[in-house]
């Protein structure tokens, strides 16, 4: 338990001091934002901050920190360390650049400013990687809010039904202006994520003993002696770091009124991200009192555990709210990812989207698709396992090529380019987090694990060197 409290308070420090070193490493100032200078009506729309914050943790959060959580505590309670330190020094640290950048490019997506800052190659491969990356999002985000439907419902009611309803709003949703339907039902079920998490971890603490919350130790209790790296650092993606995020930012980036508003938006809302997580990771530990019980219970799906360790908690309340939250915060994922897909892909054609027709002709396509792999996923039984891993994957590399793209961006117009390592460190480790877990996995080549991580490590190691070449040839041209 004092580790798990540990955490929280480091995690308070690090958006208190590490937040504000962010800060002013990109030093925001008084211009205006997209929601001022472009407010189109539709995407670029005026926010409340205190709304932006929740529909931006909704966004980014879903399932995502509560379905990865509980994946991730299979390794014990390790997992503490990599969603502490892992959200201060990166996750934070992307979601935060990735805002404030796009917002200094009136709303531009990764993929825009990849080819802004990395060249017109990169902006071609993040265009295609960002917009695979969010259907299969969006498609995990049917699949299993619909399989627990099918569960909870009559027989007629089946998983296909409810997958065609989820799909439907999600139409309106991408199609709508931001603050008709997302801003107004969003800040509702940011709420709603919060006090499903305080619930929990309240539950358990206030158990009477029923529940013991293990210690952080280093050692991996895996009970497929699964190697923690890279795999829990794949595994635990939201609540840690998370390329989706470098998808949705953007998208309220075209909301903030005000740049000094985006520490307590962006920063703020992964940091909040994290503290939900860890609280899932907590309860996973402790409601089944070891990592083969928790490991045997999710292959019956993690929204199945969700509910039987809010039911176990909290009883009738818990169940209620567990369902609530399974079902309503993965289809607010969804939603957002979809949308985010439509604009890249109006960037891309250079579609305006203020007019209905040409927003429907990029959505219904990508709903099509999203339909597709959906039918794949609930006809196979191993479906959703196998689409949530090249999701997993494609996640965290996206995230190291986002923190690439803010590595250049301060390198070329950052006031203080020492300040550039903030985001050169993370890019780094993540490099060789998501080289090693391609070259290893099931899902990749599957070579020996030592050579994986070594080659790994050596990929990391030379976008490092070229980064510091890139540092001192700037830092010189600064001085002559």
């Amino acid at each position: 338990m004092i580790s798990l409290l540990s955490s929280f308070l480091v995690l308070l420090v690090g958006y208190c001091v590490y937040g504000r070193v962010a800060e002013r490493v990109f030093s925001p100032d008084d211009r205006q934002t997209p929601a001022l200078a472009v407010n189109d009506g539709v995407d670029c729309v005026p926010m409340k901050t205190w709304k932006a914050f929740l529909v931006q943790l909704l966004n980014i959060a879903g399932t995502g920190p509560i379905f990865g959580a509980l994946m991730g505590a299979v390794f014990g309670p390790i997992v503490f360390l990599w969603i502490v330190f892992g959200s201060i020094l990166g996750g934070a640290v992307h979601d935060y650049m990735c805002g404030m950048i796009s917002s200094r490019h009136r709303g531009a997506s990764i993929a825009e400013l990849s080819g802004t800052y990395l060249g017109k190659a990169a902006k071609w491969i993040m265009r295609l990687f960002s917009v695979v990356l969010l259907v299969l999002c969006g498609t995990v985000f049917v699949t299993s809010p619909a399989g627990l439907l099918d569960r909870l419902t009559p027989d007629w009611m089946n998983g296909t039904f409810w997958a065609v309803v989820i799909l439907a709003y999600y139409l309106l949703a991408t199609l709508l202006p931001i603050d008709k339907l997302i801003g107004k039902l969003y800040p509702v079920f940011g709420v709603l994520l919060i006090v499903m998490a305080g619930a929990v971890i309240g539950g358990i603490l206030f158990s009477g003993g029923k529940y013991s919350i293990p210690e952080i130790s280093l050692q991996n209790l895996h009970p497929a002696d699964t190697p923690v790296w890279p795999y829990m650092f794949i595994t635990v993606a939201c609540g840690a770091i998370s390329g989706f995020h470098a998808t949705q930012s953007p998208m309220i980036a075209k909301c903030i009124t005000s740049e000094k508003k985006g520490r307590s938006v962006f920063y703020g809302a992964m940091i909040c991200e994290s503290v939900i997580a860890l609280v899932w990771a907590a309860a996973g530990v402790s409601f089944y009192g070891t990592t083969q019980l928790l490991s045997d219970a999710l292959k019956s799906g993690a929204s199945n555990v969700v509910y039987e360790i809010s039911t176990g908690v909290l009883g009738v309340f818990g169940g209620i709210l567990a369902v609530a939250g399974v079902v309503v915060c993965p289809i607010t994922s969804g939603d957002t990812a979809f949308r985010s897909a439509r604009l890249i892909l109006a960037e891309t054609f250079r579609l305006e989207q203020k007019t209905v027709k040409n927003r429907l002709l990029i959505t219904v396509p990508l709903l099509g698709i999203g339909g597709l792999l959906t039918w794949f996923a609930i006809v196979n039984d191993n479906g959703f396992q196998t689409v949530w891993r090249y999701f997993s994957w494609s996640n965290q590399t996206l995230a190291m090529v986002a923190l690439w793209v803010a590595t250049a961006y301060l390198l070329k117009t950052g006031k203080r380019r020492l300040g550039s390592l903030l985001t050169a460190m993370p890019a780094a480790f993540m490099s060789a987090v998501s080289t090693t877990y391609l070259l290893c996995s099931q899902e990749g080549f599957q070579l020996d694990h030592g050579l994986s991580c070594g080659i790994g490590a050596a990929v990391a190691a030379a976008l490092l060197t070229a980064y510091l070449i890139a540092f001192f040839s700037r830092s010189k041209k600064a001085r002559e």
